[in-house]
């Protein structure tokens, strides 16, 4: 099968997927139901994913990859850090609070308790988030301290944060069904509120409480 039309197959299963998940939640999705959805065989699934979890957990790597990757282009171009976190936070925000990214974690969350599942959806999650983003934006803030924002020694506690400031409690409401997702420009102006506030905390020569 030719890249391209594998790559417009795999789309397919997975929107398939995220409908699946929306309607019928984790636990009463099956790869046959997502096959039928997608109009694939369920044999292209097993070859493809290997399991269900495999396929979620795929979802998942490819919701962040996006971010990842362009985080990763602006950092091999030396570009300036500041317009990347002005760039990439409301990238992040709309990511962590999408219907998809919120769909994943409700599933990770009620399958808590299984611990097949629990661990490999809950773990492709930190995985591609904290473990994987949070070390990136710490390389951008660290790129920012060069550049004078604030001194080498406060990067860690500057990236944690700024992400905390960005992020908040909005995706745990956004997932308990207590708040609307995000329009862009609410993520635009909570980048930039996190950024500003983050900058005002850690200016060089402000004294620490």
């Amino acid at each position: 099968m030719r890249k391209e039309k594998q790559d417009a197959r795999r789309k397919l299963i997975e929107e398939a997927a995220y409908e699946i998940l929306s309607e019928r939640g984790y636990r009463s999705s099956s790869m046959l139901l997502i096959a039928k959805k997608a109009k694939a065989s369920n044999e292209t699934l097993y070859r493809w994913y290997g399991s269900k979890q495999g396929l979620f957990t795929a979802l998942v790597e490819e919701n962040a990859r996006s971010v990842n990757e362009g985080l990763e282009v602006c950092l091999s171009k030396n570009k300036d850090p500041i317009e990347t976190l002005s760039l990439f936070g409301p990238a992040l925000l709309q990511l962590v609070t999408s219907p998809r990214a919120i769909a994943l974690n409700r599933a990770a969350a009620a399958e808590a308790d299984n611990h097949e599942l629990g661990t490999t959806l809950g773990d492709a999650i930190a995985k591609a988030g904290k473990e994987t983003i949070a070390p990136l934006i710490e390389r951008v803030f660290s790129a920012a301290a060069d550049s004078g924002h604030w001194p080498a020694h406060q990067v860690k506690d500057a990236s944690e944060t700024y992400l905390s400031l960005l992020i908040g409690d909005t995706q745990i409401r956004r997932a308990i069904g207590v708040q609307d997702p995000l329009t862009d420009e609410q993520c635009t102006k909570r980048a930039e509120k996190a950024l500003k506030l983050t900058a005002q905390l850690f200016k060089p020569g402000r004294a620490k409480a």
